[in-house]
């Protein structure tokens, strides 16, 4: 119970540092969740006339099943006893052609809800990915990846059947029930009366055991989720597993969280199967019963006939009921990853457009920041109080120590994140009242971390403008001297990289992102860490196509590498949240102060060619 208050805390406070680990269990919801059934009707509405057929034809079939034992009785009852051979043919018939005509009906009826099925999956799919490209960084930062991509594929796999099968079988059990009782009054009421003694049995076992039933299947998606987030991990750590020999270790953390899945998936089972036990074994108990009773009521109030239908009646009102049971079953099971899903759906979109935003023209390029505050976890502040302009086409070099809040600065102009307080304006435009999509469509950002897609070096490269030429993506190559390695490739621009840009150097992977974020010709360009894995005789190419690109351009460059920025029209020294120094590259050599201390620092016995600025 105390796992459980805690797990509830994390949800309820969003404690980062707990959730954001693959051996922490998500929490439990106590009850389902009447926003999650909100949820669900909103995919079945999508798919409702197909599952409106297929539940006439489920309904139709079992109607003419059910008049099935009708017709046998009145062979057993009378056609057998009066030797009238024409008519036992004739019941025989109608028997055969109940069979037929239900087998038909219900193989549509398969079909129509295998297409609905999928229709759901495809739709939550889309709609769960949908949402979560919109997603704030915050929302990565805070947990394992795996346990996002969990509820992407397997989960939606999961429910499909639960949503589409289930609730349809579900309310066809209901009406089956409720033909067989109309059945089984109009042979016999006393015979129908012992037929449902077992039901109040079944039913206080069932809640009696609910609670704890849901409890155990959202534990196991909890363990299937730290598998999933573990394994994710070690794939994209393995070069630094087989680095420091950790194989024998990470595999006995694997296998010991395969064993606490194991045991959860356990006691979900043997909870589940009780189910189907019960039901089971008072259905049993109540066939027997109804053939006891109509034997001792045979004459004058029952007839071999009779009996003999009342306990196919019998076996056909407790089949739907057993089936009742395993639907139950299948609808926890699916609602414990629901219950993921639409956690993940419910997350709010933090970036977005304000209702009364507009579209961006096309700018010139003036920065402002007016009294920008910014904290991540709204404890602690990153930024305080921080204000400067750059004009159009000016280069801003933002220095400091790790963690002093130069990449906040950019982050906060390009929208990944919200302004707490002030703000930043471009052109004039406050970029909180303007689309996301108009903003960062004028802007080139070069990330520290170089991501790689999976496909062809022109296609890489042309994901900063999608229309873009051949021509266009040689260009934005040759301009940074990407087109050196490039053409030494198999196939050139038409070589295909594999996931995160295996067979590629990762110095030949920033040179491919930097002309990714060329190629879009932007108003303001910013580059956060761009050269950091480029090696001296690649940066002096680098840097003439960045002379290049920035004339016209406001830029904004983040580098630990002084001879980046030593040429930029202004540097401001960043420490604590605060910009702390400003001004051109001699003039804060001059001063003595922070920036001095850096270069000093950074080339240590150099330190009399820093002086001279001869780096």
């Amino acid at each position: 119970m105390r796992k459980y208050e805690e797990m509830k805390k994390v949800k309820q406070t969003g404690d980062q540092s707990n959730r954001n680990r693959y051996d922490v269990d998500e929490y439990l919801d106590e009850k389902i969740s009447l926003a999650n059934f909100r949820g669900c009707v909103k995919y079945l509405v999508r798919v409702k006339w197909r599952m409106i057929l297929a539940l006439a034809l489920s309904v139709s079939s079992s109607l003419i099943a059910l008049t099935g034992p009708l017709f046998i009785q009145h062979a057993l009852d009378v056609s057998i006893p009066n030797k009238n051979v024409r008519e036992l043919f004739i019941m025989a018939l109608f028997v055969a052609g109940t069979i037929v005509v239900s087998i038909v009906f219900g193989t549509i009826r398969n079909l129509l809800v295998a297409k609905a099925g999928q229709t759901i999956i495809h739709d939550i799919r889309y709609d769960l990915y949908a949402h979560l490209q919109k997603l704030p960084f915050s929302y990565y930062d805070s947990r394992p990846h795996g346990k996002i991509f969990v509820r992407v594929v397997p989960y939606v796999n999961s429910v499909s059947d639960a949503l589409s099968n289930g609730i349809l079988n579900f309310v066809v059990e209901l009406l089956n029930i409720v033909f067989i009782i109309f059945f089984m009054f109009k042979v016999s009421p006393q015979l129908a009366s012992v037929t449902i003694t077992g039901l109040p049995i079944l039913a206080f076992f069932m809640s009696l055991i609910k609670t704890r039933q849901r409890r155990a299947w959202q534990r196991v998606s909890n363990k299937n989720s730290n598998i999933n987030a573990y394994v994710q991990e070690s794939i994209d750590g393995v070069k630094v597993t087989q680095a420091f020999g950790r194989q024998e270790r990470n595999s006995g953390i694997l296998a010991r969280l395969a064993k606490e899945r194991n045991i959860e998936w356990m006691r979900a089972i043997y909870i589940s199967n009780s189910v189907w036990f019960v039901s089971e074994t008072i259905s049993q108990l109540v066939f027997s019963l109804v053939y006891m009773c109509g034997a001792y009521w045979m004459h004058p109030v029952a007839s071999f006939g009779m009996l003999l239908v009342m306990g196919n009646y019998a076996w056909r009102f407790w089949q739907p009921i057993i089936n009742l049971a395993g639907i139950y079953n299948t609808f926890v099971t699916g609602m414990s990853y629901l219950d993921r899903i639409f956690d993940a759906l419910a997350e709010p979109v933090a970036i977005e457009d304000a209702p009364d935003a507009k579209e961006l023209p096309r700018i010139r390029g003036h920065v402002a920041f007016e009294n920008v505050s910014f904290s991540y976890d709204k404890e602690h502040q990153v930024l305080k109080n921080v204000s400067f302009t750059a004009e159009p086409g000016e280069s801003i070099a933002l220095v400091g120590p790790t963690g002093a809040g130069k990449t906040t600065i950019v982050n906060l102009l390009s929208r990944f994140y919200n302004i707490e307080r002030g703000r930043i304006l471009i052109d004039g435009f406050d970029i909180m009242k303007l689309t996301i999509p108009s903003l960062r469509g004028q802007m080139g950002i070069m990330l520290q971390d170089s991501f790689i897609f999976t496909g062809t070096i022109a296609d890489n490269i042309r994901y900063g403008k999608l229309d873009a030429t051949d021509a266009e993506a040689r260009a934005a190559a040759e301009l940074i001297g990407a087109n050196l390695f490039i053409e030494k490739l198999p196939q050139g621009y038409e070589t295909v990289v594999t996931e995160r840009g295996g067979g590629i150097s990762h110095g030949e992977k920033q040179l491919l992102a930097f002309a990714r974020a060329l190629i879009s010709d932007p108003r303001i360009l910013i580059l956060d860490e761009a050269t950091s894995s480029i090696d001296t005789g690649t940066e002096q190419l680098v840097q003439e196509g960045i002379k290049t690109l920035m004339k016209g351009r406001t830029s904004f460059i983040i580098a630990h590498r002084l001879s980046t920025i030593r040429d930029c029209s202004r540097i401001m020294f960043v420490n604590n949240g605060e910009i702390i120094e400003s001004g051109q590259h001699e003039e804060l050599m001059a001063k003595k102060g922070a920036y001095y201390q850096l270069c000093a620092a950074q080339y240590g016995d150099m330190g009399q060619a820093v002086l001279r600025g001869r780096f």
